[in-house]
C-alpha cells in the first residue's frame, strides 16, 4: 500500500513544474488528456528550450544583436527603439536548416519599413520529438511575454505595437503569448500546426482572442493521419486565408505516405514563402471572401465589394473590415513558383452565331509587351450566349490590351467577326474601351467583357 501512495505522489509531482521568471506549468486538461490532445508531460526547463532573441534593425540589417530580458543591458545598448513597431518571427518544429532563410524575412521588412524585427530562436526546445516541442510551445510563449512586459515597464512600450508572426508550432507559441498578455496588436499564423491542436479548446491553440487582430495562412491543412497534413484545417483567426484551397500548393509534390516529417515540408513552408513575397509586393495577394473554395473558383465571390478585398500576408491589417467578425474565410490562387502572386481577372465574350472550335483563347498583353494566353472555354458555342471564365495571371502592372482569338468554323466565314458578335479590347493606360471586329475598329458595345476582380 505504501508503494502505491509513493507512486501516486511521484506522478502528482511530475504533472507540475515551476520555473523562475515564467511560473508554473501542469499537464492537466486541456493541456493533455482530452480528445485531439492525447499527450502527457510538462514543458522542458527554460534553459533547455533556450529561447534566444535576435534583433535586426535598419542600423544592423546584416548582423543581428542578441537581446535578453534577463539581461536588460543588452536591450539598452542595442538598436531597439521604442518609437518603432516590433515584429517577432517565431519558427516551428525542426527549423534548424531554415533559420537563415527565415531571418531574411527581417531583411525584407527593413527594406520597406523602419521596425524592430526580432527572430525568436527556440531550437533547443523544437529540435526533438514533436510531442516534446508541443509542450515547449508554452515556455516560448511565456518567454515572449516576459520580454514584452520588460519593454512595457522599462520603455513604456505598448503591446499594441507588437506583431507576432509564427510558423507551424510558432503560431501556437504566439497564441500562448497572446493568451498570457492581453492587448497584443497582431498575430499572424503561418500554417499553424494541426496535430495535437486541431479542434482543441482555444486556450490550447491560436484563436482570435489572442490579439486585437489575428490573420492566418493555411497552406497544408488537413488531418495528419488521413491527409498526412501538418497544418491546422479549422479557422483560428479573424481572417483565415486558404490559398489554392489551403491543402495542396501548386509546385509542391508531397508524398502520399511520407517517410519522415521533412517530406511534408514544401506545402507547409509555402506559407513562409507567400508571406515573405507579400512584404515586397503590397498588392500581390488579393483574397476573396467566400464560404468554400469551390464557390470561389466558380466565380461566385467576384468582384470585390465596395469595402475592398483583404490582402493575404504582410498587409492584411489594412483591410477595413478585418475584425468585423471572427473566422472570415478568404480564398485566392497562387503560382507554382516565385513570384507566387497572381492577379485575378474575369474574361468572356458573346457569341453571335453557333461555331465549332477546338479551343478559344484570350491573349493578354501586359506591360513591356509581356503576353500570355488563357483559355475561356472549349467546344461549340451557341448564339446569344456569353462565355465567361475567371483566370489568374502572372502579368504585373496594368493590362494594356486584351485580344480574343478562336478557331472559326468554315461554314460561317461569311459572318462578320469570324462568327462572333464582337471582341473587346480595353486599354489599361488611358482607360478607353474600344471594340475590334475583323479589321479596324467599331464603336464599343453597351457591355464589357473584362473586369478586374
Amino acid at each position: 500500500m505504501l508503494a502505491v501512495w509513493i507512486t501516486a505522489l511521484f506522478l502528482l509531482d511530475a504533472a507540475k513544474v515551476c520555473y523562475d521568471r515564467l511560473g508554473c506549468f501542469t499537464d492537466n486538461p486541456p493541456w493533455s488528456g482530452i480528445p485531439g490532445r492525447e499527450l502527457t508531460g510538462v514543458p522542458s526547463s527554460p534553459t533547455a528550450v533556450n529561447t534566444v532573441f535576435h534583433l535586426y534593425t535598419r542600423d544592423n540589417i546584416r548582423n543581428y544583436q542578441k537581446i535578453s530580458a534577463s539581461n536588460p543591458s543588452t536591450i539598452k545598448t542595442s538598436n531597439f527603439r521604442a518609437y518603432r513597431k516590433t515584429r517577432f518571427i517565431i519558427h516551428g518544429h525542426l527549423a534548424g536548416t531554415d533559420l537563415p532563410w527565415i531571418a531574411s524575412m527581417c531583411k525584407f521588412m527593413l527594406h520597406v519599413e523602419d521596425v524592430n524585427c526580432i527572430l525568436t530562436d527556440w531550437r533547443g526546445g523544437s529540435s526533438g520529438l514533436y510531442t516534446d516541442a508541443v509542450n515547449n510551445v508554452r515556455i516560448v510563449g511565456a518567454e515572449l511575454v516576459y520580454l514584452v512586459n520588460l519593454l512595457e515597464k522599462e520603455y513604456g512600450y505598448s503591446p499594441a505595437n507588437v506583431h507576432f508572426i509564427g510558423h507551424s508550432l510558432g503560431a501556437h507559441a504566439a497564441g500562448e503569448a497572446g493568451r498570457r498578455k492581453p492587448g497584443i496588436g497582431r498575430i499572424t499564423g503561418l500554417d499553424p500546426a494541426g496535430p495535437l491542436f486541431q479542434y482543441t479548446p482555444p486556450m490550447v491553440r491560436l484563436d482570435p482572442s489572442d490579439a486585437k487582430f489575428v490573420d492566418v495562412i493555411h497552406t497544408h491543412a488537413g488531418h495528419l493521419f488521413f491527409d498526412f497534413a501538418p497544418g491546422i484545417l479549422q479557422t483560428c483567426g479573424h481572417l483565415d486565408f486558404y490559398p489554392n484551397g489551403g491543402k495542396k500548393m501548386p509546385g509542391c509534390r508531397e508524398l502520399r505516405v511520407p517517410s519522415n516529417y521533412k517530406s511534408l515540408g514544401c506545402g507547409h513552408k509555402r506559407s513562409l514563402r507567400y508571406y515573405a513575397e507579400s512584404i515586397i509586393t503590397p498588392n500581390g495577394f488579393v483574397g476573396y471572401q467566400c464560404e468554400t473554395y469551390r464557390a470561389f473558383i466558380s466565380g461566385a465571390c467576384f468582384p470585390c465589394p465596395k469595402g475592398g478585398c483583404p490582402l493575404m500576408g504582410h498587409y492584411a491589417d489594412v483591410f477595413s473590415h478585418k475584425t468585423e467578425k471572427d473566422q472570415q474565410r478568404v480564398y485566392l490562387n497562387t503560382g507554382p513558383h516565385s513570384p507566387f502572386a497572381r492577379k485575378c481577372w474575369s474574361l468572356g465574350d458573346e457569341s453571335g452565331v453557333a461555331m465549332k472550335t477546338a479551343v478559344r483563347n484570350t491573349l493578354l498583353s501586359g506591360v513591356r509587351d509581356a503576353q500570355r494566353k488563357y483559355t475561356i472555354d472549349k467546344g461549340t458555342f451557341k448564339p446569344g450566349n456569353t462565355y465567361l471564365n475567371y483566370i489568374d495571371t502572372d502579368i504585373s502592372g496594368n493590362i494594356s490590351k486584351v485580344e480574343f482569338r478562336w478557331n472559326k468554323h468554315l461554314g460561317h466565314v461569311h459572318q462578320g467577326c469570324m462568327g462572333a458578335k464582337e471582341v473587346i479590347i480595353i486599354s489599361g493606360g488611358d482607360g478607353n474601351v474600344s471594340a475590334f471586329c475583323g479589321h479596324g475598329f467599331v464603336q464599343p458595345s453597351t457591355w464589357q467583357t473584362l473586369m478586374l476582380c
